[in-house]
């Protein structure tokens, strides 16, 4: 892998990681369409990890937050008494259901999932998911995620070990559906990202540095890293006045160029 290509795909993993449209999806037809050699699965989270970084740079004020009220509760035997603690703890059941099906899904991602025409099937099928949900959001302000929508957001998330589905895409849609304002949506769905992500990375990335290809997965990391937090402050600053329905739209033209670059290269 080139510097090049480590920096355009950590590039592409940044902004499609935050925003709903599938950095894995992309990371996979992206190559495709360049005529690339496909970059191993591990290569694609570590650049995760540059994500991970992102969103913890994003959030360290709430996590910094979130952590300290969660000791807290547990050192004075309450664990659920303060909001933030509460919190805490319903990011980390939004989080198992994941980590469930990356554990038992792990070889079909390496292999069967990572197919351009099943990015742009699902690519569609979400673009019309994300388009009926958004008419769903709250315009109430804040009301707080419970335990019920806590683990719902998660099973959300876990659909998206599908590449094209989009974890952030999920999880905001799952939101609007139970009536969540698009904001609330879009941070809930940034804070679930942070454990799943970072068990994902720690699984494979010693193994990929140890592969001798360190200088361009730093650069991708880096890239993805930089992008990723941009992409969070712009959707974050985007969605407080307006709808999610452009990034549906382009998931919907998305599908359709992928489809029809198929269908071309298998009558060539």
């Amino acid at each position: 892998m080139t510097a090049f290509q480590a920096l355009l795909l950590g590039l592409v993993q940044g902004f499609g990681e935050f925003l709903p449209i599938s950095s894995s999806g992309h990371l996979i037809v992206v190559p495709w369409l360049l005529g690339w050699d496909e970059q191993p699965l591990a290569f694609d989270v570590a650049l995760h990890l540059g994500t991970l970084a992102a969103v913890v740079a994003a959030f360290f004020g709430d996590w910094l937050r979130l952590v300290r009220a969660g000791l807290g509760g547990i050192v004075s035997g309450k664990p659920f008494a303060d909001p933030d603690a509460r919190l805490l703890w319903l990011v980390a059941l939004g989080s198992v259901p994941a980590a469930i099906a990356g554990l038992l899904l792990e070889k079909r991602v390496e292999t069967t999932f990572r197919s351009p025409l099943l990015v742009a099937v699902t690519m569609l099928v979400m673009g019309g998911v994300l388009l009926l949900a958004d008419a769903r959001a709250s315009r109430a302000g804040s009301r707080g995620i419970g335990v019920g929508h806590a683990a719902l957001i998660g099973m959300a998330q876990a659909a998206a070990i599908v590449p094209g589905v989009s974890r952030s895409g999920a999880t905001i849609s799952m939101a609007l559906f139970l009536g969540y304002e698009r904001e609330e949506a879009a941070r809930f769905s940034f804070l679930l990202a942070t454990p799943i992500t970072f068990g994902a990375a720690a699984l494979k990335v010693p193994a990929l540095l140890a592969s001798g290809h360190a200088t361009p997965v730093l650069l991708g990391m880096a890239a993805a890293a930089l992008s990723g937090f941009l992409s969070i402050r712009l959707l974050l600053a985007y969605v407080k006045t307006r709808t999610y329905r452009p990034f549906a739209f382009y998931r919907f033209a998305f599908g359709a160029f992928v489809i029809a670059v198929v269908l071309l290269r298998a009558r060539a």
